[in-house]
């Protein structure tokens, strides 16, 4: 046997530990979310539903399908982002020729005229449907409504932002984001991807990822931070959320991502929010190009795998760079300041070091 025996033992160890943490903090958190999200999306629905009577152009999509709700996205056990998936786009063409990076615009095919729009008051002089304007209007529907819910005693609007967020009993914030879902397309600007060389995904998964396509949000672009153009607040943000999902698909990637959300929640939330859950999504897809063969992902290796990325993690927070997957021009530690990024680094540093050293540190953490 080419690996010492100590070797092996003390990788069913750390598997033991963490098959245990996940049974025991990991399956904490997410039935505790699981709870949150019950409770938080009764007040969306009703106040999506008095923004409905109000506009009828603005249609709830928060359903509940198999145990899910669709278009919610956990940003933090006490943060979620809903999105509001409008219709009729139709009469636009997508431009993103990448001079806003992980941003897009829609504007109105040749020929067509703003009246065959849905959407004709959001349209500016130029010919560009405006993410901001609809935000916009959209912001005043849900104050409105939230007066007039049945809910209003426990929700408010949060002040001082343009995008649309609800503070629910003080503890929880929903941020409800106006979008347009663009099944079957795929962007110009993540052509690059997959890179021809790489083993992973196989052709039949890019293929239905590709199938998937990406969402545009109307929220605020972190490209657009501190830019002043005829565009800014026009575009509208891409989002690959159900792509990245289905990538994640097979092996114990999932259950990776859930043990490394755990250790962020309790270990790596910093103030100025450095690491999101988002940017270990994002490391953890690089992880599946650096260890492309399934056998890599099998429950055994699931330790290194979550070493490896958060040594990954520390190389991005020192080199104040992260990659977005799809678009890697978008860097996605933008706008973060350096101290808080410094700090995260040596966070994660002691972390990684505790997981690396202790084989019981997943005890006490």
């Amino acid at each position: 046997m080419l690996v010492p025996s100590d070797m092996l033992g003390a990788q069913s160890r750390l598997l033991y530990q963490l098959n245990k943490y996940y049974g025991e903090r990991v399956n904490t958190r997410q039935s505790q979310i699981t709870k949150t999200i019950r409770e938080v999306c009764k007040v969306v629905q009703d106040v999506l539903k008095e923004v409905e009577v109000q506009e009828p152009r603005f249609i709830s999509s928060l359903t509940e399908c198999n145990g899910r709700y669709e278009g919610l996205d956990v940003v933090s056990p006490n943060e979620f982002e809903v999105v509001l998936y409008l219709n009729q786009m139709g009469v636009f063409n997508f431009v993103d020729d990448g001079t806003l990076p992980g941003c897009a615009v829609l504007k109105l095919s040749d020929g067509r005229k703003r009246s065959m729009s849905l959407w004709v008051e959001f349209i500016t002089a130029s010919g560009y449907l405006s993410a901001r304007k609809i935000r916009s209007r959209f912001q005043t529907l849900v104050a409105q409504a939230c007066d007039k819910s049945s809910y209003r005693d426990v929700v408010k609007m949060v002040a001082d932002t343009s995008e649309v967020k609800l503070r629910i009993r003080e503890r929880h914030v929903v941020q409800i984001t106006p979008a347009f879902r663009c099944s079957g397309v795929w962007p110009r600007s993540a052509a690059q991807w997959p890179a021809p060389h790489l083993p992973w995904p196989h052709p039949a998964l890019i293929t239905e990822v590709k199938a998937e396509g990406f969402d545009l949000l109307s929220k605020e672009c972190v490209a657009m931070t501190g830019k002043q153009s005829a565009m800014e607040g026009d575009a509208w943000v891409i989002s690959f959320v159900e792509a990245e999902n289905r990538l994640l698909v097979g092996g114990c990637r999932r259950k990776c991502l859930s043990i490394l959300k755990t250790l962020r929640d309790r270990h790596l939330d910093i103030p100025g929010n450095p690491v999101t859950s988002y940017i270990l999504k994002t490391l953890l897809l690089y992880e599946c190009e650096k260890h492309p063969r399934e056998l890599e992902w099998d429950e055994a290796c699931l330790g290194d795998r979550i070493n490896g990325i958060f040594l990954q993690l520390i190389s991005c927070l020192q080199c104040r760079r992260c990659p977005h997957y799809f678009l890697p021009a978008l860097d996605l530690f933008r706008g973060k300041p350096s101290p808080s990024l410094e700090n995260a680094a040596k966070q994660t540093w002691r972390l990684t070091r505790e997981l690396l050293t202790n084989s019981r540190s997943l005890e006490k953490l």
